[in-house]
């Protein structure tokens, strides 16, 4: 009986032991089987960063190019506008020193272009439209005494009521009343308050480096319009990189130490997108 009990005994042992090696067998199995799921799983997601990355970084080159073309047609613009401007010139040089005698012969006559008038209410940039204004007389042919009319003609509202205070006799003189409009709406008062702005203009949240880096040009030309373009340029970087919101960025854009802001705008655009993938991978390694 004893014998008996004791093959029994031993009979389950080995059952046991059998049935444990069977057990870590599959455990062994399992943790293969896991450890093949996350070396895909991380494949699989590297692969999709890499994607991305490639996204921003087309994304950034098309942006390079259309700012390229972009510089190539204002260019282009440019240099027909000047090209007219001196044909025109040479034009009215022509007619100013044909003697007065000199009969016209319709054979040689052309027709002048003629620009519509602009309008000024006072409550858009005087500056601007002095400029629109100056451009419209000169390729219309006008004298000094025709534009100080069309001048008057053009102005509306708050501006017209400018006219009240310039003697009566004064109306037909271009320089008083350009003089009395530069004073009530000119932007030369405003310099030192656009200079502030410029100074302490920070990076809002949610507005992207591309509207802070065009508020920066546009406060840079009301701030520093007498500067030659270089120094403008070189003072917008600056201004631009002190405004960046994110610390990181700033410190890196600062000392990458560009010369002008569209080279600092392009260098923080893609440092916050490498950062974006840097952030990215690290969050699937961790997985």
């Amino acid at each position: 009986m004893k014998v008996r009990q004791e093959e029994m005994k031993a009979g389950l042992e080995k059952k046991m032991e059998a049935g444990q090696e069977i057990m870590e067998q599959v455990q062994e199995e399992m943790k293969d089987l896991i450890r093949a799921g996350k070396e895909d799983m991380r494949v699989h997601v590297a692969s999709q960063v890499e994607g991305i990355k490639d996204h921003v970084d087309g994304c950034i080159g098309r942006m390079e190019e259309e700012v390229q073309g972009m510089k190539g047609k204002i260019e282009e613009v440019k240099t027909e506008v000047q090209e007219k401007m001196s044909d025109l010139e040479r034009r009215i040089s022509d007619l100013e020193t044909r003697p007065n005698n000199f009969p016209t012969n319709p054979e040689f006559m052309y027709s002048r272009p003629t620009v519509k008038p602009l309008t000024f209410d006072g409550l858009t940039s005087w500056t601007v439209f002095k400029t629109q204004f100056d451009v419209v007389s000169s390729t219309n042919g006008w004298t000094d005494s025709v534009k100080a009319s069309q001048l008057v003609a053009s102005l509306r509202g708050s501006a017209a009521e400018v006219l009240q205070g310039i003697p009566a006799d004064k109306l037909t003189d271009l320089t008083t009343i350009e003089k009395a409009l530069e004073s009530r709406f000119g932007d030369s008062h405003l310099t030192q308050f656009y200079r502030t702005e410029l100074k302490t203009r920070r990076q809002k949240p949610g507005e992207s480096l591309q509207e802070l880096a065009a508020d920066v040009e546009r406060l840079m030309s009301l701030a520093h319009a007498e500067c030659p373009l270089d120094v403008r340029e070189s003072l917008a970087a600056q201004y631009f990189v002190d405004a960046i919101r994110d610390e990181d960025t700033q410190h890196s854009t600062r000392l990458m130490d560009a010369k002008d802001l569209k080279s600092s705008l392009t260098y923080s655009m893609k440092y916050e997108a490498a950062r974006t993938v840097s952030k990215t991978s690290k969050h699937v390694r961790s997985i």
